[in-house]
């Protein structure tokens, strides 16, 4: 069944034509005018926009009215995203893809957008705005001004205040100044601990815009810690096509995620919040076993996968779980190295969630790229796979996947296949000085693990592992992937 608005090109999404749509879509039942200001939310992608809001828009179907979210963007590539939402009335598609059906949806809880660059002013006036009661992020792993080490803030020399924690002290000092107390900021990140990292930067741009206005977001600020999880890869112009062809429907940004959602969160928020839990949301005391099981093995799993997958020209992570030594690899350092590590997790059948991770994975509707998980390497190895490094060594364990993982990592980035292919480097914001150690690798292969801001000074000086990632990075250039992989799973390896 085909609709469109009689020009033959498809209706373009917008609050007028809701009720044009095609009726197979499911629309916002609610009054989106009526509802209330109180969340702001910095980085509005696509994992915010098919998981977090999709909690809001479900309690907005079930008559929730006081919450909404306003979108907001604080870097100079987010005005693409503005630019498509405003001419839709900020609704848009979750397309919601599972290995044998797909679900279509408009969704309503995004009710306007703030961009924010070059200039503050506007998203600073409405963190101060009294009505805003939560302000929350997902600007990826690697945006938050945190040393890795001592948890604390650490300013990065020339390039200014980070503009997302920069826009959050100054609309807390403008609330300071006109007493109207504090609010909740909430990472929404994969970052362990992410509400204490988010912490320690807020109160680091806190004392730098203003002495002394640290201590006092300090006292009436609070910095929940939750674990994500979705899978929710970037909007292709084949997601756009697949609208318009389907239901003609034109959607500027639509997003795309597999139908699993998970959301743990730590109940602090005395400022106020949705009962998200009624939207299947948990919240518990200690979110950290649930952080520590979904980056130990979702995000790990992903980050070991896919630089290996990359030097032998895998494109989708699907089509990587079907090729059997891939399959395999996955099974054996989830089972064997990383699943060690983990502290017992309340109510989580970890063996039951390593089989639903399989099945995730190989879920071929979602076409998620080894390209977009390639992304960030320095930025995740040292949360995914590293903890996990040093707790089998610690207690004696087997490291020899990790290293194989770490090996492939390395060898990605000098750029080519194994057959001699260019690899387009997936975008890293210390990509070339990570290539750089990957370089010095070629002469000397244990100088990658010099990378101590990355490693940690334990995983790079152990001499276990050392040799553990020599002779996988040796094999891998010597023999190719394929038959490293060969080698390595067997019980000898």
């Amino acid at each position: 069944m085909h609709r469109d608005d009689g020009s033959g090109s498809g209706t373009e999404l917008s609050s007028k034509s809701l009720q044009k749509l095609d009726p197979r879509l499911a629309v916002p039942s609610y009054d989106r005018t009526s509802l209330g200001r109180g969340i702001i939310h910095i980085g509005v992608g696509s994992f915010h926009r098919a998981h977090q809001a999709m909690y809001l828009d479900d309690l907005c179907r079930d008559g929730l009215t006081d919450w909404s979210i306003t979108g907001a963007g604080v870097l100079p590539g987010d005005a693409a995203m503005a630019a498509a939402l405003e001419p839709q009335d900020y609704l848009y598609t979750r397309i919601t893809r599972g290995t044998h059906e797909t679900t279509v949806r408009i969704l309503g809880a995004i009710v306007d957008y703030v961009l924010a660059s070059p200039d503050l002013t506007p998203l600073v006036e409405r963190i101060a705005d009294p009505a805003t009661k939560i302000v929350s992020m997902t600007i990826t792993e690697g945006g938050y001004p945190v040393d890795e080490a001592t948890g604390e803030y650490a300013a990065v020399a020339d390039s200014g205040l980070p503009p997302a924690f920069e826009a959050i002290a100054r609309g807390l000092q403008i609330r300071r100044s006109e007493g109207r107390g504090g609010l909740t900021v909430q990472s929404c990140d994969n970052v362990m601990h992410n509400g204490d990292v988010a912490r320690a930067a807020t109160l680091g741009v806190a004392a730098a815009v203003e002495p002394g206005l640290d201590e006092w977001v300090a006292r009436n600020t609070a910095f929940p810690n939750s674990m994500v999880d979705s899978i929710a890869p970037a909007t292709t112009d084949a997601d756009r096509e697949f609208l318009l062809a389907e239901y003609g429907l034109i959607d500027r940004w639509p997003t795309v995620a597999e139908p699993f959602r998970q959301w743990v969160l730590e109940e602090s928020f005395p400022y106020g919040r949705p009962p998200w839990e009624d939207a299947g949301a948990l919240f518990v005391s200690d979110v950290e076993p649930y952080e520590t099981l979904k980056l130990r093995l979702l995000n790990a799993g992903h980050s070991t996968l896919t630089y290996l997958a990359a030097l032998v020209g895998h494109v989708y992570v699907h089509d990587v779980l079907a090729d059997p030594p891939f399959d395999a690899f996955l099974s054996r350092i989830l089972d064997d190295e990383a699943t060690p590590s983990l502290p017992p997790v309340p109510g989580i059948d970890i063996e039951d969630y390593k089989r639903k991770l399989t099945e995730r994975f190989s879920n071929p509707g979602v076409k998620d790229t080894v390209a977009r998980l390639c992304l960030d390497g320095t930025s995740k190895f040292p949360k995914f796979l590293v903890p996990t490094i040093e707790s089998q060594l610690d207690t004696g364990g087997q490291v020899k996947l990790s290293a194989l993982a770490l090996a492939g990592w390395c060898q990605y980035l000098l750029g080519t296949t194994d057959d001699g292919r260019e690899i387009k480097l997936s975008a890293d914001p210390r990509l070339e000085y990570a290539v750089e150690f990957a370089q010095a690798s070629v002469s000397d292969p244990a100088a990658f693990l010099g990378m101590t801001d990355v490693f940690g000074s334990r995983v790079g000086a152990d001499p276990v592992f050392i040799a553990a990632f020599v002779d996988a990075l040796v094999s891998v250039r010597e023999v190719g992937t394929y038959r490293t992989l060969d080698r390595w799973l067997t019980v000898e390896g």
